[in-house]
């Protein structure tokens, strides 16, 4: 398997190495930046890039914005640092699309195994799920298709919606939603389940209807 790359965008360059120096011993290229514009050059210079970690206070530009930048034009996981621990960022880092959220300080392997779990998720498995209700996924492409027509879906979309489906019928909870599609767990707000639940709905269509609402508890897909 060829090594993957990574771009890392944070103004402390002591932030940059450490992170580098985790990676590049787990087998990922790392490439550099110091400030938001820097990261957007870097990032659609490269075509190859696999996933992005992103500082939220940078210079120039912010983490948001260039998550903003990067969401316009691709489905590439991110990561977003932060030394801030409020729960109104992290709401706001899912709407735009990011796909893990991880507070300064933070274990450097914990990183790596969050990177490494999110590029297994993303890139997924070479199998496809058969249509069900008008609804086909194939996860080697990670691409959705409702009555053979493709829709976008975030990362996130795409591995909750492939949650629902491998899980259909069953009542999921959120705390179980979260541990199973986020991968860890999962201490801030449950409303990040239900923000991701509404904005699939929204894109699903009528088969939107499939995924039911259970009160007090979560969700079930159902047909």
């Amino acid at each position: 398997m060829d090594m993957l790359k990574v771009l890392i965008a944070d103004d402390e360059s002591r932030m940059r190495k450490l992170v580098r120096d985790f990676l590049t011993k787990n087998n990922f290229i790392v490439l550099e930046a110091e400030d938001g514009e820097k990261a957007l050059d870097v990032f659609f210079s490269d075509k190859d890039i696999a996933l992005v970690i992103l500082d939220v206070m940078m210079p120039k530009l912010d983490g948001w914005q260039v998550c903003r930048e990067i969401r316009s034009e691709s489905k590439v996981p991110i990561i977003m640092l932060t030394a801030k621990s409020d729960e109104r960022d992290e709401l706001l880092g899912f709407e735009l699309g990011v796909d893990e959220y991880i507070t300064k300080p933070f274990s450097p392997k914990i990183l790596v195994a969050r990177v490494d779990a999110l590029l297994r998720r993303s890139n997924a498995f070479s199998e496809e799920i058969p249509e069900i209700g008008g609804i086909k996924i194939d996860k080697s492409a990670h691409q959705v298709f409702i009555d053979d027509k493709p829709i976008d879906l975030s990362v996130k979309e795409f591995e909750l919606l492939t949650y629902f489906i491998e899980n259909k019928g069953v009542a999921l909870s959120r705390d179980k939603i979260l541990n199973n599609v986020w991968n860890y767990d999962y201490y801030g707000d449950a409303r990040t389940i239900d923000t991701h639940v509404k904005k699939l709905r929204s894109k699903l269509g009528s088969k939107g209807d499939y995924i039911k609402t259970i009160w007090g508890m979560g969700y079930k897909f159902e047909i």
